[in-house]
């Protein structure tokens, strides 16, 4: 499942974050507060958090902002705007954003934090009744079935009301039970990423799951399966270490501790 849309609008990401700049610095800290206070039922405020973390990163390698340091970004007054041209320049005026590698009827019964379950934190928004809108549509009903059988929602008459931290939920459920089986493959002890903790590895490979793409860091007694970025792809077989904060990853390449990728 892939969104093709114009570049050319400014993004909501690069709204926010001139809005929640001080001095044209962005905290994460400061974000994340303010996401707190105002979480949508289903919704980690820390994945809104790291969605405008990997957003800050693109314009990042363009020059456009600079990493101060972990959790601070400075970015010129200007970024909303900075951030629509470069996305132009880059795009061709075109986005294609790939937003699911499984159809919509796998998505509806699978344990994995999927492109319906955000659809069913906003309400379908945006969903017409014809066509692909209709299909999915019927496809969030199904979703919202099974996540109640999984005890991850409730109906309230035609409302369904969905768990605090769903995402995330899914995500941990979905991570573990690929651990349990890549365990048993190996022999190697799975050990679970702790947010904000610091692991480091071999990277020997990656998975693809319902809830995205994940590399493999083996420590030689242990593995820990991390957000897999495109950067790494060339570190197959080198160790790396990377500190994970929500869906948001810090990668560790090379000498250059402490550089960012997510």
């Amino acid at each position: 499942m892939v969104e093709v849309k114009g570049a050319a609008d400014v993004r909501a990401a690069d709204r926010n974050i001139a809005a929640l700049a001080s001095d044209s610095l962005y905290r994460t800290d400061h974000h994340l507060t303010v996401a707190q206070g105002q979480a949508v039922s289903g919704r980690d405020p820390r994945e809104v958090v790291a969605a405008h973390i990997r957003r800050l990163e693109a314009p990042r390698r363009a020059g456009i902002v600079e990493r101060v340091a972990e959790g601070l970004w400075k970015g010129p007054d200007d970024l909303p705007e900075r951030g629509r041209q470069y996305d132009t320049q880059r795009l061709g005026g075109v986005a294609v954003e790939l937003k699911s590698h499984l159809p919509i009827e796998r998505q509806a019964r699978v344990i994995g934090a999927t492109w319906l379950d955000q659809q069913l934190i906003g309400g379908g928004q945006g969903l017409g009744d014809l066509g692909f809108g209709g299909e999915a549509k019927q496809a969030m009903q199904q979703r919202a079935d099974f996540l109640v059988e999984q005890g991850l929602a409730e109906w309230r008459g035609q409302r369904v009301i969905l768990t605090r931290n769903l995402v995330a939920t899914l995500r941990d459920r979905d991570v573990t039970h690929a651990a349990k089986t890549i365990a048993t493959e190996t022999g190697l002890e799975h050990r679970p990423v702790i947010d904000g903790q610091r692991v480091a590895g071999i990277y020997r490979r990656s998975v693809t799951l319902a809830s995205g793409r994940y590399a493999v860091l083996d420590d030689g007694m242990g593995f820990s399966l991390v957000p897999w970025r495109p950067v790494i792809e060339q570190r197959l077989g080198q160790k790396i270490a990377a500190t994970v904060r929500g869906s948001g990853v810090s990668w560790e390449i090379g000498r250059q501790r402490g550089l960012s990728i997510r």
